[in-house]
């Protein structure tokens, strides 16, 4: 090997690094999430393992340069197992002043900053709380610094094409998006052909744009760039052969959805009212009516819950969806798809609040909501998905259970989940074993009272088959013939049996199992919903130093499966890690009597693998 080749090959690997976290922010205007986006595309296109958080303001716009209104995508990926958008930020990419403040702490020491140097006016500077100019005082020294004027360089990139001042800035995101590509050698194919696709019918916005990308890319390949900025190499992950795709939770939950009606044999009937974040599950399932699917946007949460339930009892499967305050509208009518005991899908995608609260950030503040949100004794089976990739199977699991036992579901994921994506590995639907729903059809000796001896579930019968008319309400019924009853003894006897119903469920859903480590040891850090990233890898990292601690993820959430107190018994202590102030502690400690620890967090962000990994060892070393 020559001398030239020997320097060449030992500066490739310098350049060489396992994962990487990057994040783009800016005003809600300045296209950060499309950028992550596009940037997320080519990441999983290239064959790296990711994951990402968008995180952005609830306000529709905010004002510009107000630090309450950046926007921020971060995506995390690399050649080994990624499960969480990242801790501390590697490139940080700040379009203004109001991004880089709100953004620096998360920097590590020695990161990289990209900023537009043209933002950082006096107006904008004294906006988000600088005294005084970081880019020309000490203040990020610590830091690599890329300072670029990027307005001035978009709008001479853009000249040809002749557009205003105003739309040439828009393209400010692609100049960036291109210089970040050349980065991490990104190829910019998927991300060009995205952008011609959208604007066919304005082919000089979509020539600007493509423009403005290659000028970033172009500059970063020909500029003399700060000592240390070079082209990063982020090896392809190592990953099962087969078909992926980048999705999102709510992508991966309306595909579970159509999904689990085809194997029902069911048409699904979805109605839901607007609400964050929440919404984008509507958006997905209206484009998707080959698959038997009708979408209803109604005047609000009562009338879209009363109109799913309304489906249900004609022979469809109802499926609703909102998050915490439209799932407090509609616990009325769940509890009447309880009394009536009729299939009902409800998705309850959950936000911080209470009431309007952080309507754009993340909270797992409703399950007490989910278990205990009605009037009466009307329990119903609780579901939750613990990544994007896994709302799949569990609106799969949501239906199974729906149509065998008669019964609403609840499915919790959060706004973490429904916003975020990461690579899906896409299964082969021939491999899902089918549970079609069977409806009744023999009149003789019929009434809607009717029980399924093994899981006494009700007979599900379409109201205009010949000879099985019938009518169900929310009034108490006979446990013999379906009709009114007021006998307080019948009464007993019916919130028995529908108690005993949702109990059984038990008897059909796996054995909870140890999601990483052993069976039995000090610790087991039990989590549910979209804590999984953030403990999955702390304890990954507790257990390559030897320390004895286990991961447990809960799916069904209500009823507990049969082996989970046993399983919990078998380790000293219990830790569990909740974007609340300890729901689900709470019904571990009253059910089982066992001492679980709590580790809270309600700030609207998710866990950060540290600390989880904190807690852990602090509890480890106190015992």
């Amino acid at each position: 090997m020559s001398v030239v080749e020997k320097v060449a090959k030992e500066k490739t690997e310098a350049n060489v690094v396992s994962n990487v976290v990057v994040r783009f922010a800016g005003d809600s205007g300045d296209g950060m999430q499309l950028t992550g986006n596009n940037f997320t595309e080519a990441t999983a296109i290239y064959g790296n393992d990711l994951a990402t958080f968008p995180d952005f303001p609830a306000e529709i716009r905010a004002p510009a340069g107000a630090t309450f209104g950046v926007s921020a995508f971060q995506i995390y990926f690399g050649s080994e197992d990624v499960t969480t958008a990242g801790d501390e930020v590697d490139v940080l990419v700040a379009m203004n002043p109001a991004a880089l403040i709100t953004n620096l702490g998360d920097l590590v020491n020695g990161g990289l900053i990209v900023v537009d140097n043209g933002s950082f006016t006096e107006k904008n500077l004294v906006r988000a709380g600088y005294k005084g100019n970081p880019l020309e005082d000490s203040s990020l020294d610590a830091y690599r610094l890329i300072s670029i004027d990027i307005g001035k360089q978009v709008l001479e990139a853009v000249k040809p094409f002749g557009l205003s001042h105003k739309f040439a800035l828009r393209c400010k995101n692609m100049w960036t998006l291109g210089l970040v590509m050349w980065l991490f050698d990104r190829s910019r194919e998927s991300t060009i052909d995205g952008l011609k696709a959208k604007f066919a019918h304005k082919p000089e916005i979509a020539d600007a744009n493509v423009a403005a990308l290659n000028a970033g890319h172009a500059y970063g390949e020909t500029a003399e760039l700060p000592t240390g900025v070079e082209v990063y190499k982020v090896p392809k992950a190592d990953v099962l052969p087969g078909l992926y795709r980048n999705t999102t939770g709510s992508e991966a939950l309306a595909y579970g959805l159509l999904a689990g009606g085809q194997l029902a044999r069911l048409p699904l009937m979805f109605a839901s009212y607007p609400i964050t974040p929440a919404s984008s599950l509507l958006h997905t399932l209206s484009g998707q009516k080959q698959f038997d699917v009708i979408t209803f946007q109604a005047e609000d949460e009562i009338a879209a819950a009363c109109a799913a339930i309304g489906a249900s009892f004609a022979g469809s499967l109802g499926v609703t969806s909102s998050s915490g305050p439209g799932i407090s509208l509609k616990g009325e009518a769940i509890s009447l798809a309880c009394a009536t005991e009729l299939p009902l899908i409800i998705v309850n995608t959950q936000r911080g609040g209470p009431s309007t609260g952080l309507p754009t950030k993340t909270e797992q503040s409703d399950l007490n909501q989910a278990m205990f949100g009605r009037h009466a004794d009307t329990s119903l089976p609780i579901i939750a998905a613990s990544t994007c990739a896994d709302c799949f199977d569990v609106a799969i699991e949501a239906v199974r259970i729906a149509t065998k036992f008669t019964t609403p579901v609840m499915v919790l994921s959060d706004g973490y989940i429904a916003n975020a994506s990461e690579p899906w590995h896409v299964p082969n639907f021939v491999d899902y074993e089918s549970f079609p729903v069977e409806f009744a059809d023999d009149p003789e000796n019929f009434t809607p009272a009717n029980r399924d001896p093994e899981t006494l579930a009700r007979i599900w019968a379409k109201p205009g088959t010949p000879g099985l008319e019938h009518r169900i309400g929310g009034i108490e019924k006979s446990f013999e013939t379906g009709d009114i009853s007021y006998d307080p003894e019948n009464h007993q006897k019916m919130t028995d049996v529908r108690k005993a119903k949702i109990d059984g469920i038990v008897n059909h859903i796996p054995e909870q199992e140890v999601s990483l480590g052993d069976g039995t040891g000090k610790l087991a850090v039990v989590g549910w919903g979209s804590t999984y990233g953030a403990i999955h890898q702390a304890v990954k990292r507790c257990r390559a130093e030897g320390l004895d601690v286990s991961h447990i993820h809960v799916r069904y959430m209500w009823p507990i499966p049969s082996n989970f107190e046993d399983l919990l018994r078998g380790f000293d202590q219990v830790l569990v890690p909740e974007m609340n102030m300890g729901q689900f502690v709470e019904v571990i400690r009253s059910k089982f009597l066992i001492d679980a620890q709590r580790l809270n967090k309600v700030s609207g962000q998710p866990f950060k693998i540290r600390e989880v990994e904190e807690a852990i060892k602090a509890l480890l070393e106190a015992s």
